[in-house]
């Protein structure tokens, strides 16, 4: 099963909890990846509770794959080497507005979200058409 990651700015750093399992993962830290881990540590604990106990594993937690959903903070923190205001020119968005995004200090509208991953996928999409 799939599991999908929701990966968000909160007041303390960063929060990454499970939106499509009956029984919510979570996890929190400084940083995205720390925030990964964790939630990831409470995984193997739940499994190690389950063959401890002789209990079976419930089918959704079985053999899990992770797909993680960033909101825009936390996908300049993991890819911290993106320049917002540069990026946000490249997408066509203020600079001003991309940075107060980048801090979690701004709500983004789902339509100003997909504007940012379409610029996402372009560029990736560059990426893949480099030859070195």
């Amino acid at each position: 099963m799939k599991a999908l990651v929701i990966i968000e700015k909160d007041q303390n750093g960063y929060g990454a909890y499970t939106d499509n399992l009956m029984t919510v993962l979570h996890g929190s830290g400084a940083s995205v990846q720390e925030a990964k881990d964790e939630l990831m540590a409470g995984y193997r604990e739940l499994l190690a509770y389950y063959a401890d106990a002789g209990k079976p594993v419930p089918d959704e937690l079985q053999d899990l794959t992770f797909e993680y959903k960033y909101d825009i903070s936390a996908m300049f923190n993991v890819f911290d080497f993106l320049n917002a205001s540069k990026f946000a020119e490249r997408v066509g968005i203020s600079p001003s507005l991309m940075r107060h995004y980048k801090r979690g200090d701004t709500y983004i509208s789902q339509k100003q979200a997909k504007k940012i991953e379409s610029g996402l996928h372009i560029i990736g999409q560059e990426f893949m058409s480099f030859t070195l």
